[in-house]
């Protein structure tokens, strides 16, 4: 017998996707344990698991895995090797479709070939003070992206405009921004500029910026420098135009919830997940009750509203939670949802010099 622990490690499952798919009736246990709840697996099911993070993997619809788990064991496969074609054509035609729509969007770019405008300058100086610098540095680091087929996001943009210093990461999961009030500038006349700061270099100046006084930074060209008293770091901006994130930022949501950090944070570390698509993430599903308290929900856990709690609860990556909530950096901070599908957006209490969005994950059927 396998505990599930082995399972997870020998099948490719995680645990949390061994137990949903307990749940789901699709890879049953062989034995559980009446006291603890502890999930045993015959031998024999190993090959069921593999199978099904296989078609998982695929991204084959869990009534179609029912069906070829049902059936695989038996001498006439037939209706599994319907079922593979079937979903491999379903792939196919997706895929074409999708070559279809990207090969007139790239027309599209093709017509708009003429650069956008720079909004790189010459020189701008800027003094701001180090505690804030620091601070909206820790906000948004954690959103930084690191995906090396999107180089545009490898680092931190630091959009300048009036007397406001705005520090923005994405990883098109999460979204985090933060500002730095300036106290002066040379060489700035009020118009905006941005720049992409590579991760490296970001965390080159996080490091430099520790103490309570000023520091200066400069943007000359492509090339950008921290100085903190006879201290520097410098290094070449990225050379990619960044998206325009104020498009990215969702409406006030119509529920908010006051959370005390430390005790959501253990509420998230020990209560109810879900697996994702793949299996490799576990969700946390949360809905503000009338009274403005976040609830964690368990599976088939509905609320009050019968079959239409679906429609208030909305399922979040948990890590990417836990990682938003110490980058808040306060003991109390505001949740915002509005539906299933909208961004759920995490903002201080005391001011809105720093949030964070989250991208909602769609459950499984």
């Amino acid at each position: 017998m396998r505990s599930i622990g082995r399972m997870a490690r020998d099948s490719g499952l995680g645990v949390s996707a061994l137990r949903f798919y307990d749940r789901a009736g699709v890879l049953v246990p062989a034995w559980v344990d009446p006291v603890s709840g502890y999930r045993w697996y015959e031998p024999g099911q190993l090959e069921e698991a593999r199978l099904l993070a296989r078609l998982r993997r695929a991204g084959m619809p869990l009534a179609d895995i029912r069906l070829v788990l049902a059936s695989w064991s038996g001498t006439d496969t037939d209706l599994v090797r319907k079922l593979l074609t079937a979903h491999l054509r379903r792939l196919e035609l997706g895929l074409s479709d999708a070559r279809s729509e990207f090969s007139a969007l790239r027309a599209l770019l093709d017509q708009r070939e003429n650069p956008m405008t720079s909004l790189h300058v010459a020189t701008v100086r800027l003094t701001v003070a180090a505690p804030e610098l620091a601070a909206a540095l820790d906000t948004v680091r954690f959103a930084v992206s690191t995906d090396p087929e999107l180089p545009m996001l490898g680092g931190i943009l630091f959009d300048i405009e009036d007397e406001d210093l705005h520090l923005v990461a994405t990883d098109r999961y999460r979204l985090a921004v933060a500002r730095a009030g300036v106290d002066g500038h040379d060489g700035h006349d009020g118009s905006r500029v941005q720049v992409i700061v590579p991760t490296p270099l970001a965390d080159a100046m996080r490091a430099l910026a520790h103490g309570e006084g000023p520091v200066r930074l400069s943007l000359d060209g492509d090339r950008v420098t921290l100085e903190a008293g006879d201290r520097q770091t410098a290094g070449q901006c990225l050379e990619h135009d960044f998206p325009d994130y104020r498009r990215l930022l969702p409406q006030a949501g119509d529920r908010r919830a006051l959370v005390e950090v430390a005790d959501f944070r253990e509420a998230l570390q020990t209560g109810p997940v879900r697996p994702d698509e793949t299996g490799t993430h576990d969700l946390s599903v949360l809905r503000v009750t009338d009274d403005g308290t976040v609830v964690l929900c368990a599976d088939g856990d509905d609320g009050d509203d019968g079959d239409d709690g679906d429609q208030d609860r909305v399922a979040v990556n948990r890590e990417f939670l836990l990682d938003a909530l110490a980058a808040g950096g306060r003991d109390r901070l505001v949740l915002e949802l509005a539906s299933a599908t909208a961004p759920i957006a995490i903002r201080r209490p005391d001011d809105e010099s720093g949030f964070s969005v989250l991208m909602p994950v769609r459950l499984e059927d």
